[in-house]
C-alpha cells in the first residue's frame, strides 16, 4: 500500500490546484491587483503546458475580420506556465512587453501576430513597444481594457428602450483604468465582424477588431491615446464574407461634404440659457404667441458659420419680431440640394457651417436673445448612400426587410423599418438627443403623411395591407406615439410639430385618448393646417373679379380649426420648383401684388393657429427660393430704386409680430372655439371676411379682410354692443407700409343699427386689397 504524497506547494504556499482557481478569478479583480503588485517571476522549472501563439483558427479570423471575441485572444492571460502575451499588428517589425523594469521581446509569429510566455504569476499592468519601419513606439494594449459598456446599457439597447442611446453607442472619449482613450460602439448584428478604421491606424482596421457583446448585436472597443478630431469608420464584414466600410451612425461630427468619415467628438460648450430652459414651459405653447420664422442656415447669408450666424440672425429675428425660428435639417446630408431632408448623420449637425460647438453656440445665442428654436427632424426616411445606414451591415438592418415596404416610392430613399425595437430606439433617442444635448425647443418632423399609410404614393399591388386588414402603418403609428410621449416626458416646455397633410384622425391628440378611428392619439403637440395654406393661396391666386366664386376656400378652415391644434405654414415648399414666391402668386400689377401680399399675411395673422413664414417671403422677394444664394437681400439696398416697396412689406411684419405679442386676442385662445366668433363669412360679392378674436378674458379684436381692389365707402359691419368705441390697430393699406393710406385715424363709434346678426354695427371705409385690425379704444 503506498502512501499519499502530500500535495507540493509553491513559495506563496499554495499547491498547484489551489493556484490555478486563483487564476480563474474575475480578470477585473486580477488587472486591479496587477496596477498594484509589481511583476512577479514564477519559480523556476515551472512547467509550460501551453504555446502562447494565437491559434489557427483565430487566427484565420483575426486576419479576415470574422472575429466575434478578439479580447479573448489578445492581450494578456493567464496560461498553465506563466502569463502569455499575444498582439497583432499588422506591418509591425518587433513587438515588446514593457512593464515596470521587465521588457520581453515577443515572438514574431508571421502575418502581424507576436507571441510570448513570460512566467508571472499575475497579469501585469503593462504596454506595448511596435517598432515600424525602425522607430519605436510605446503604446497600450486595447485588449487588455474591460468592456466600455456595463449590463443595464446592454439590457437597454437590447429592449430598445435605451432613451440617451448616443451616450452608449458611437465614439466618446473618456478614460479606462487610468488610460485616456476613445471606446467605439456600433450596433451590427448581421456582421461576422467588425474593425475600427481611421487615421490613426492609415485606415487599415486589421490589428483593431472589435468585441461582440452577447446577442445584442453590439461591437466596440476602447482605442487608447485616441482623442478629439480622429477620423474614423467601422469596417464591416459582411454575412457573404464581403467587406464594406461604414460612416458611425451615432456619430455626432463627421467631416465636411462631400467627405464621408466621422469625428471623434467631445463637447465644451458651457451654456448660458438656463434662464430660457427654465421659463420656456411657464405657458403652454397653445396658449402663447407663437409666430415662426422659417431659416434655412446654409443661404439665408450664404457663407456664414454657426457663429458668424449667430453675430446675425437673433438681431434679425428679434427686430422683425418672431417669437422662434425654424432651422430647415440641420443634422448632416450629403447633398445639399435636397436641403438637408435626406439625411446620413442623424446625431451630427452638418460639418459645412461649424462644429457641434458651433451649433450649439447659435442656439444659445437666440436663447439669449429670447428666441425659440425648432428644427426640422426627418425619421421617415433615409439615403441608399453605400457608406451610410443602407444594408448597414450586409443584410437590411435600420431598413424594412420586405423591399416594397422599404422603398420610398418618391425620393428614391429608403423607410425606417419602424417594427424593429432597435431601429425605433435609434429615432427616439434622436429625438431626445437634439433636445437634450443643443436645447431644442421644438421638432417640426418631415413627412408624417408617408409614414402613416402603407399605400402612400404606392398603386394596387405594391403594398401589403396590415395585420387588420387596413392601410394604415400600425409600426410607424406606434413609433410616433412612443417618439411624442418621451419627449414630452423627458424634456419640458419642448413641442413636436407634424407635418400631416392627411385627415388623419387624432395627430395632436394625447396618445392615451382614443379617437372614433379606434387608435390613440399621435401625441403631436401642433399640426400644419395644409388645408389652409393650399386653400386660402388657391383664392388668392385669382383674380378678384373672380374671387366670390371661390369665397368657400376662404372660409372652409374654420370648419374644422378646432379639430387639431393648428400651424399655419407659408413654407420654403410653397416657393420653390415652379410655384413662385408669395408675393409673385398674387394677380394683377405690382402694386396690387403687394397689396394682395400685405392683406394676406394680417389676415393670416388673425386666423385661429400660429404663423410661419419661410425666409424672404416677409419683404416680399419677387423670386423663387434657390439654396444656391439665398433670400434676395439686395432688395432692401436704399439705392435699389424699388426698395421702398419692400421695406414696406417688411415693416408690416414687424408690425404685425409686434402687435400680436402684445394681444392676447390672437393667441390665447387659438385651440378653443369661445376665441373666434364670424361677424360675417358669407359676404362674397363683396369679397369681405370679418371676425372678432377673443382672449380669456373676453377682449375683443375685430378683423376686416377686404379682398377687392377698390374702395367701398360707409361699408357697415356688425360689431358686440358692450364696445363703446373702436380703433385702428393695423392696416395694410397705410402709405409706410406701401398702401393707399385710406385708413381711419380717429376713433370708430358704433351705431345703434344691427347687423350681422349683431346689436351694434360700424360704418367703416374698406380700403383695397386690404386687412384691417381694430380694438377697443
Amino acid at each position: 500500500m503506498t502512501s499519499k504524497k502530500p500535495a507540493a506547494r509553491n513559495k506563496s504556499g499554495k499547491t498547484k490546484a489551489e493556484k490555478r482557481t486563483a487564476e480563474k478569478k474575475p480578470r477585473e479583480a486580477r488587472e486591479a491587483r496587477a496596477a498594484q503588485v509589481p511583476p512577479q517571476p514564477a519559480p523556476p522549472g515551472l512547467e509550460v503546458a501551453v504555446s502562447p501563439a494565437v491559434g489557427a483558427a483565430d487566427r484565420e479570423r483575426l486576419l479576415h475580420g470574422t472575429h466575434h471575441d478578439p479580447h479573448s485572444v489578445l492581450g494578456a492571460h493567464p496560461v498553465p506556465g506563466g502569463v502569455a502575451f499575444r498582439a497583432f499588428r499588422p506591418y509591425a517589425e518587433a513587438v515588446s512587453v514593457v512593464s515596470g523594469d521587465l521588457r520581453a521581446e515577443l515572438h514574431d509569429d508571421g502575418d502581424g501576430f507576436f507571441s510570448g510566455l513570460l512566467p508571472l504569476t499575475e497579469i501585469p499592468g503593462y504596454r506595448l513597444l511596435v517598432t515600424y519601419g525602425g522607430t519605436v513606439h510605446e503604446t497600450e494594449d486595447a485588449y487588455r481594457f474591460l468592456p466600455t459598456l456595463g449590463e443595464l446599457d446592454l439590457h437597454l439597447i437590447g429592449e430598445g428602450r435605451h432613451e440617451q442611446l448616443w451616450q452608449a453607442l458611437g465614439a466618446h472619449v473618456t478614460t479606462r483604468q487610468g488610460v485616456t482613450g476613445t471606446r467605439f460602439a456600433v450596433w451590427a448584428p448581421n456582421a461576422r465582424g467588425v474593425r475600427v478604421t481611421g487615421g490613426f491606424n492609415f485606415w487599415d482596421g486589421s490589428g483593431f477588431p472589435m468585441r461582440s457583446l452577447g446577442s445584442t448585436g453590439v461591437w466596440e472597443l476602447f482605442v487608447p491615446g485616441i482623442g478629439e478630431g480622429e477620423l474614423y469608420k467601422f469596417e464591416i464584414t459582411r454575412p457573404d464574407g464581403s467587406r464594406t466600410l461604414r460612416a458611425d451612425p451615432l456619430a455626432r461630427r463627421t467631416e465636411v461634404p462631400p467627405a464621408t468619415s466621422s469625428v471623434v467628438h467631445a463637447s465644451h460648450h458651457e451654456w448660458g440659457d438656463a434662464d430660457w430652459l427654465a421659463a420656456r414651459g411657464n405657458t403652454p405653447v397653445h396658449a402663447a404667441p407663437f409666430s415662426v420664422y422659417e431659416v434655412h442656415l446654409p443661404s439665408w447669408r450664404p457663407g456664414l458659420t454657426y457663429r458668424m450666424l449667430a453675430e446675425q440672425l437673433p438681431a434679425y429675428v428679434q427686430e422683425m419680431g418672431f417669437t422662434h425660428v425654424e432651422l430647415m435639417p440641420v443634422a448632416e446630408h450629403p447633398f445639399g440640394g435636397s436641403w438637408g431632408y435626406q439625411v446620413t448623420g442623424f446625431y451630427a449637425p452638418t460639418a459645412r457651417l461649424g462644429t457641434p460647438d458651433d451649433f450649439k453656440y447659435l442656439v444659445d445665442r437666440l436663447h439669449q436673445a429670447g428666441i425659440g428654436v425648432l428644427m426640422d427632424w426627418v425619421p421617415a426616411h433615409f439615403p441608399r448612400d453605400e457608406w451610410a445606414l443602407a444594408e448597414f451591415d450586409g443584410r437590411p438592418l435600420y431598413e424594412h426587410q420586405d423591399p416594397l415596404r422599404a422603398a420610398h416610392p418618391d425620393w428614391g430613399t429608403l423607410e425606417f423599418d419602424f417594427g424593429r425595437r432597435e431601429v425605433r430606439n435609434f429615432l427616439v433617442a434622436n429625438a431626445v438627443y437634439w433636445c437634450e444635448e443643443f436645447h431644442i425647443d421644438g421638432l417640426r418632423v418631415d413627412a408624417v403623411a408617408s409614414m402613416l399609410y402603407l399605400d402612400y404614393s404606392r398603386e394596387p399591388g405594391q403594398w401589403t395591407p396590415n395585420e387588420q386588414g387596413g392601410r394604415e402603418n400600425l409600426d410607424a403609428v406606434a413609433f410616433l406615439q412612443e417618439m411624442n410621449a418621451t419627449v414630452y416626458r423627458r424634456c419640458p416646455g419642448v413641442v413636436t410639430i407634424a407635418e400631416e397633410s392627411t385627415a388623419w384622425d387624432g395627430v395632436t391628440r394625447p396618445t392615451h385618448h382614443e379617437g372614433p378611428s379606434g387608435f390613440g392619439g399621435l401625441g403631436f403637440g401642433l399640426k400644419w393646417n395644409m388645408g389652409w395654406m393650399h386653400d386660402s393661396l388657391q383664392y388668392m391666386s385669382h383674380d378678384p373679379v373672380h374671387r366670390k366664386y371661390h369665397h368657400g376656400e376662404m372660409t372652409f378652415s374654420m370648419v374644422y380649426a378646432y379639430s387639431e391644434n393648428y400651424v399655419l405654414p407659408i413654407s420654403h415648399d410653397e416657393v420653390v420648383h415652379g410655384k413662385r414666391s408669395l408675393v409673385s402668386k398674387m394677380p394683377g400689377d405690382w402694386w396690387q401684388q403687394r397689396a394682395n401680399h400685405r392683406a394676406y399675411l394680417a389676415w393670416m395673422w388673425a386666423h385661429p393657429g400660429k404663423q410661419l413664414l419661410f425666409m424672404g417671403q416677409e419683404f416680399a422677394q419677387g423670386a423663387e427660393w434657390s439654396e444656391a444664394h439665398g433670400p434676395d437681400w439686395w432688395l432692401l439696398d436704399p439705392s435699389y430704386g424699388a426698395e421702398a416697396d419692400h421695406r414696406g412689406v417688411r415693416d408690416l411684419v414687424r408690425d404685425l409680430n409686434a402687435l400680436y405679442r402684445a394681444t392676447p386676442s390672437l393667441w390665447q385662445l387659438d385651440t378653443d372655439p369661445a376665441g373666434f366668433g364670424w361677424i360675417t363669412g358669407d359676404a362674397a360679392d363683396d369679397n369681405v371676411l370679418a371676425f372678432l378674436r377673443h382672449d380669456a378674458d373676453g377682449t375683443p379684436l375685430l378683423a376686416v379682410c377686404h379682398l377687392a381692389p377698390v374702395v367701398r365707402h360707409d361699408y357697415r359691419i356688425g360689431v358686440p354692443e358692450e364696445v363703446p368705441a373702436w380703433v385702428e390697430a393695423l392696416n395694410t393699406d397705410a402709405a409706410r407700409y406701401g398702401g393707399s393710406d385710406v385708413v381711419h385715424p380717429d376713433v370708430v363709434k358704433p351705431e345703434p343699427q344691427p347687423w350681422h346678426g349683431r346689436p351694434a354695427s360700424i360704418r367703416l371705409t374698406l380700403p383695397p386689397l386690404t386687412t384691417m385690425w381694430l380694438r377697443p379704444a
